[in-house]
C-alpha cells in the first residue's frame, strides 16, 4: 500500500463533525514529517464523497486548499457537520478527531 492509499483509508475514518490535522493524518500514516504530502494527497482526492477530504485541517483549525469548491465549500461541509470555529479557526479542542488505538 501506498503511502497516498494509508492517507485515503486514514481520512476515510475521520468522522462526521470531527476534523484532524495534516499532521494527525501523517503521524498515522506512518511518516510524521509528511504533512505536505497528505496535502498533496488531499488535493489529488478523485472523489470527497469517498474521502471526505474536507476533514483535513491546519495544525491551528484553519482552512486550507480544497479541491471541491475551495475553501468556502470547505467550510460549508464542516458547517454543515456541526463544527464550530473561533475567529475562522475550528475549535480544535472540541473538534479534533482522535481515533481509537486497538
Amino acid at each position: 500500500m501506498t503511502f497516498t492509499d494509508r492517507v485515503y483509508e486514514i481520512v476515510k475514518e475521520i468522522p462526521p463533525g470531527k476534523v484532524a490535522t495534516y499532521k494527525d493524518v501523517a503521524v498515522m500514516a506512518g511518516n510524521p514529517g509528511a504533512a505536505r504530502a497528505v496535502g498533496m494527497a488531499m488535493s489529488h482526492n478523485p472523489s470527497s464523497d469517498v474521502v471526505p477530504c474536507h476533514r483535513v485541517v491546519g495544525s491551528d483549525g484553519s482552512l486550507h486548499g480544497y479541491a471541491f469548491g475551495g475553501q468556502p465549500a470547505k467550510l460549508q461541509h464542516l458547517l454543515d457537520e456541526g463544527v464550530e470555529f473561533i475567529d475562522g479557526r475550528v475549535d480544535m479542542s472540541k473538534y479534533r478527531w482522535t481515533p481509537r488505538l486497538s
